[in-house]
């Protein structure tokens, strides 16, 4: 599992990543990413070249549902240069922007609406629209289980096992118990965000002791 560090705090881009992000780069973690709303584009082009010049690989995750905003938010993936776009909803539109550049689109699947993002329906109906998704040749799917209104373990165990294709678990991992239905799933990659800025891994740390705890967790679970 790669586990994506996300410096967002309730769907929005903390206004200190930059320093968050410098603080925590040398923790062994591979990935991390943000939302594309809470910072000026200049400061995310920043962050984004300050984690690529830490070998990190850079996510963005967007949180929108109309097809202007998908469109806008996908150009500022691609201007920030990216490596993965996270989210949104699938628009032919969207993927037409992205078929031609070296970004993996990992779009929402299922009727995902509000803020915080809430996934409703059926398992049923969730797969067969990830399915569909899947015939676009996207890279891979971000699956609101926390956020799902029905079963979130029923629902994670059949998605995965029936969609063949890279799997992020996203939203609301907020303590152990779920980190150890997560590692028992076996997704691809999973998210947390507001978790660590909430300070739910280690009572009164800090978000690097958040992040360290996390990691130590997953080594010694191996």
């Amino acid at each position: 599992m790669n586990m994506i560090v996300m410096l967002t705090n309730h769907d929005k881009t903390v206004k200190n990543a930059l320093e968050l992000f410098e603080e925590c780069k040398n923790i062994p973690v591979e990935h991390w990413g943000f939302k594309n709303i809470g910072l000026p584009i200049i400061q995310m082009k920043k962050l984004v070249r300050n984690m690529k010049n830490a070998n990190k690989k850079t996510f963005l995750e967007v949180v929108s549902y109309t097809e202007k905003e998908c469109i806008e938010a996908t150009k500022l993936a691609i201007e920030c240069e990216f490596d993965y776009l996270m989210g949104t909803i699938f628009f032919q539109s969207v993927y037409d922007l992205l078929k031609d550049k070296p970004i993996k689109y990992m779009p929402f699947c299922g009727k995902v609406s509000g803020s915080p993002s809430v996934l409703e329906g059926s398992i049923d109906e969730i797969i067969a629209h990830a399915k569909s998704i899947k015939e676009k040749n996207v890279y891979g799917l971000d699956l609101l289980t926390y956020r799902y209104t029905g079963d979130p373990e029923e629902l994670a165990q059949k998605f995965i096992k029936e969609i063949d294709l890279p799997v992020i678990i996203a939203g609301s991992i907020n303590s152990f118990e779920k980190l150890e239905k997560v590692k028992k799933l076996n997704p691809w990659g999973f998210t947390i965000g507001s978790a660590f800025f909430d300070k739910k891994f280690v009572k009164g740390g800090s978000f690097k002791e958040q992040i360290e705890r996390i990691v130590k967790y997953l080594e010694s679970s191996k």
